[in-house]
């Protein structure tokens, strides 16, 4: 049993990955025990991720607050506290809060042979974010 003591501080998550204001918890990356990843991510209203894949898949589960998730030519779906949503291995997606509600989700994924986690794609354009 390996146990860690909570004392990370939130990170602001970087404009190239974001649009909006978002805030992510470190819970654990993959490492020599396990090739899981997962974190806590706060999006403010409005806020979202860029288009990106993962070469293992994806695993969301939704904690507070209204948001949306999408797949590249997809229509927005909402999600809520208790959802589940689980991203198919390389389907290109986004998820992020709506335009007036915060949303939180813990966010679980596998690092493939080469340790990558995630492949970041461009902006969801205000267009997709509103369809």
């Amino acid at each position: 049993m390996k146990f860690t003591k909570s004392g990370g501080q939130s990170a602001t998550g970087p404009a190239d990955w974001f649009t909006g204001t978002v805030f992510i918890d470190g819970i654990r990356n993959p490492d020599e025990q396990s090739t899981v990843g997962c974190a806590h991510v706060r999006f403010t209203p409005g806020a979202r991720t860029a288009w990106h894949s993962h070469p293992k898949g994806q695993t969301l589960y939704v904690t507070d607050g209204i948001g949306y998730v999408a797949r590249r030519g997809g229509e927005p779906q909402e999600i809520r506290p208790g959802d589940v949503v689980y991203i198919e291995p390389n389907e290109e997606h986004w998820h992020g809060a709506t335009a007036d509600r915060f949303m939180a989700h813990v966010a679980i994924q596998e690092a493939d042979d080469q340790g990558q986690v995630v492949t970041w794609l461009d902006h969801v354009t205000d267009a997709e974010y509103g369809a």
